[in-house]
Parts: C-alpha cells; structure tokens; sequence
C-alpha cells in the first residue's frame, strides 16, 4: 500500500540546488478504468512498469522491474502520453519529501510528495512553510492526468 500526501511547492525549499536531483520520464497506458493506472517509468538507471489502483492518500502499488531494452520496446506505447521530471529528495524531520519539478510543456509546476508507514502518520504530518496547498487526490495534479494533458 501507497500512503502518501502531495503539495505544491510555493517555494524552493532551503539549499535544495546542493541536491542531486534525479531525471525520471514516465509514459501512461491507455486504460478505460479510472480508478487503475499502469506506467511504465524510466528513474536514473531503473526501468520499472507500475500498477496502482484506486485514489486519494491510500492506493494500491505493485512494482515490477524490467530491462532497459524492455522499456524501451515498450516506450513507443506510452510516448503520447508521459512527462518529464526532476526529483529533489528533502529530509524533513523523520520524512523525505520528493520534490519534483518538472520539464517540457509543464515547465514551472513544481509539486512534492510525503509517503508515511500509516494514515495516522500522514494526518498528523505538519508541512514545513515553503509547501503550499494540499492537492492530494486532485486529479488535475496526478501525473497520469499530466501526461495526458497539453499544458499545465
């Protein structure tokens, strides 16, 4: 299970550029059911095809690992739809936010996500001042909707 809130980013957290920051691209599957998304992401040097199911703070993931080669052949499904980011990975006290900002014709959206062990963690986490508003669950923020999406 996935529990996780997400934020905009008001603005840059401190000394964030001293960070490495990791290029991600992600491509989306053509789905009819709202509620499942399967993408295939390229992350640094892992290539992995993801299952979620359901919305909101707590979904369903399964990862499954594959070949460069593999993402590769199948990149060519998902191009039409994927996204370019930049993920910034920020200690904040016993969490890491992924602050990620992306790229191409989503240049300047910058959001960041907080996973927690349990609901309770997440309701009870206190967002430092340089995150803005809460959009978790908001569909027009979700990187499915994103890729799937000309322009921010």
């Amino acid at each position: 299970m996935e529990i996780e809130r997400k934020f905009l980013v008001k603005r840059s957290p401190p000394a964030w550029k001293a960070l490495a920051g990791t290029r991600i691209q992600q491509g989306y599957f053509p789905l009819s059911r709202k509620d499942l998304e399967i993408r295939l992401r390229e992350k640094g040097s892992q290539c992995v095809i993801t299952i979620k199911v359901g919305r909101g703070t707590v979904r369903l993931e399964e990862e499954i690992h594959i070949s460069r080669l593999r993402f590769q052949r199948l990149w060519v499904l998902v191009r039409a739809a994927s996204i370019i980011k930049t993920r910034y990975r920020i200690p904040c006290a016993n969490h890491t936010i992924e602050m990620d900002i992306y790229q191409e014709r989503h240049r300047g959206l910058r959001t960041a996500d907080v996973e927690f062990r349990s609901r309770r963690e997440a309701e009870s986490f206190a967002p430092p001042p340089w995150l803005g508003r809460e959009i978790t669950g908001n569909r027009h923020y979700a990187n499915e909707s994103l890729a799937r999406r000309k322009r921010t």
